[in-house]
């Protein structure tokens, strides 16, 4: 008996499948890290914040390997924070040495080749209490990315999710607003570093197009084939710098980043939507259509000190492209297991909807 068409998910873990020439990059789906850069906070210092916010000093108990380190396990997504330096040194004493003086401990060498005191975008968490990075110089951090994605020049395009920090915390450091002038520069660091060929930007999915949104809804990303050895670099921010970094502009004519701006903009195409449990089905829904979503596995440390995969599960059956985690290795901080990878132990894979007849 003739059996309707069904559709079906189809989980392609190898990359040399007969039909790779088909796929597009919104067909891939990865697994990276969250505050890639980040070295772990001092145990005094993580004791004094949590004497002011235990919930605080929890959710920031966690740390990564190097930059190269994730790329050579397999990560294909990784997420960066800037603060806006332009003259350079602002940053350059950070307050939690001396907190960590006081308590009787030497501090872990910080910053000995003075590379604050540079111009140029600042690569770390929190200003003054969470400040250690494994490239404290953005440019140096980029610079480690090429360098790496030159030696592996088939690799799975690797999407930057990136935070531009601005914001004054009492008795810290004030950094500087984020400003037009101040994107600009961003946009001319990571092209001093990367070339036009080693980007997948706005123009590439525009092409002729009147806007990204129509671009991505009716015409879809481009083919993953011709995206291997590229990066893609996401803002991710709300709608006030995002019309800073726009500049009016809805096209992003010439810019690198994507923003993540809501579905209806012209300018969106790629949106984070962080909770896959409350926001499962609209993640579904925004896959569906042919936009590319940012979701993550955990939070706040809280999954790994409860073993809760339930976020990992409906992050995977959402669809989303890029799942971030602080786990793609489980915690050397505290007691855990928990561990964020797919079934096979890597951190890629190709998604692909087809329909056939049974």
């Amino acid at each position: 008996m003739k059996q309707r068409a069904l559709l079906c998910l189809i989980i392609v873990i190898c990359f040399g499948c007969a039909n790779q020439a088909h796929l597009k990059l919104n067909d891939v789906q990865v697994i990276g890290s969250h505050n890639s850069y980040k070295i772990g906070i001092e145990k005094p210092l993580l004791n004094y914040i949590g004497t002011i916010d235990s919930s605080k000093a929890k959710s920031l108990e966690y740390e990564h390997i190097s930059i190269k380190e994730q790329l050579n396990l397999g990560l294909r997504h990784l997420e960066l924070d800037v603060f806006y330096d332009p003259k350079g040194g602002r940053f350059s004493n950070p307050k939690g040495l001396e907190i960590i003086k006081q308590s009787g401990v030497t501090p872990m060498p910080y910053d000995e080749d003075n590379t604050l005191e540079a111009s140029g975008f600042k690569l770390f968490h929190i200003q003054d209490i969470d400040f250690r990075s494994h490239h404290l110089l953005f440019k140096d951090c980029l610079s480690v990315m090429k360098q790496w994605s030159d030696q592996n020049p088939t690799h799975t395009p690797i999407i930057i999710l990136m935070n531009t920090k601005d914001k004054a915390l009492p008795q810290l450091t004030k950094p500087l607003p984020f400003s037009v002038k101040a994107y600009q520069e961003l946009d001319a660091e990571i092209r001093s570093v990367f070339s036009k060929d080693d980007l997948i930007v706005p123009d590439d999915v525009r092409k002729d197009f009147n806007n990204l949104e129509e671009a991505v809804l009716k015409n879809g990303w481009p083919k993953l084939e011709d995206c291997k050895g590229k990066f893609l670099f996401v803002l991710d921010e709300k709608e006030q710098k995002n019309k800073l970094y726009i500049n009016g502009d809805t096209t992003l004519k010439n810019r690198v980043f994507f923003v993540n701006s809501k579905e209806g903009n012209p300018e969106a195409a790629f949106r984070i939507v962080n909770n896959p449990i409350t926001d499962f089905e609209y993640i579904k829904q925004l896959v569906a259509k042919g936009y590319m979503v940012r979701t993550r596995a955990d939070a706040g440390t809280k999954e790994a000190r409860t073993n809760d995969y339930t976020k990992f599960e409906k992050a995977k059956a959402s669809g989303a492209q890029v799942i971030s985690t602080d786990y793609y290795k489980p915690s050397t901080l505290f007691e855990s297991d928990f561990e964020v990878k797919f079934d096979d132990g890597t951190y890629e894979r190709i998604k692909k909807v087809t329909e056939y007849n049974d």
